[in-house]
């Protein structure tokens, strides 16, 4: 099958992900500063969930152009981390809405590790599609960031039963890793090896 199609489809669903998060946005109560400070939590929510959505798609894209074809069992795989990222505006909204209260945050991190199992699995199946010696194993490397962050989403879900915040900073560390595109990737894209 066109590896094209199943990047069409990712885009689309990404791209109505990010919509629906920013369409469940409540506007400030008043108009002025003090209303804008009301609603910061959310936007700190929203900007998260953003980032974590764009790396996805970052991620996705230089791993579909460095595929050679898709197989059935990389269809369903690529719709098991669909599921998982479709759920990103619902676990936002239900962490918002709850005052970042401990059973959201614990699911929002849930949410965000199985999202990285789906990747992997994803990732799995195109590497298994290529080879030891395909373009995407040389250009994954160690993939060290992938080893380490479900630990810190695991970690984070313990430190959230601490405190919330504990646990959302957790997160955040994983997103941080993860905002600087990954160099081997990169390098394979522009040599075409």
């Amino acid at each position: 099958m066109d590896k094209n199609r199943l990047e069409a489809l990712s885009d689309g669903v990404l791209a109505i992900i990010i919509t629906i998060m920013v369409l469940e946005f409540k506007t400030p109560a008043t108009a002025d500063w003090a209303g804008l400070a009301s609603i910061l939590p959310s936007l700190l929510s929203y900007l998260l969930s953003f980032i974590y959505v764009g790396i996805y798609w970052n991620n996705h894209h230089h791993m579909i152009k460095l595929a050679n074809e898709v197989t059935g069992g990389i269809l369903w795989a690529n719709l098991h981390l669909l599921f998982w990222l479709s759920l990103v505006p619902f676990m936002t909204r239900w962490m918002d809405e709850s005052g970042f209260a401990v059973v959201p945050v614990l699911i929002y991190g849930v949410n965000l590790l199985l999202a990285a199992v789906a990747y992997a699995i994803l990732q799995a199946g195109f590497l298994r599609q290529q080879g030891p010696g395909g373009r995407l194993a040389g250009a994954l490397g160690k993939n060290l960031k992938a080893r380490i962050s479900p630990a810190i989403y695991i970690a984070g879900c313990a430190l959230t039963f601490a405190s919330p915040v504990f646990g959302l900073a957790a997160y955040t560390v994983v997103a941080a890793l993860w905002l600087v595109p990954d160099r081997g990737m990169e390098r394979a894209l522009r040599s075409g090896t």
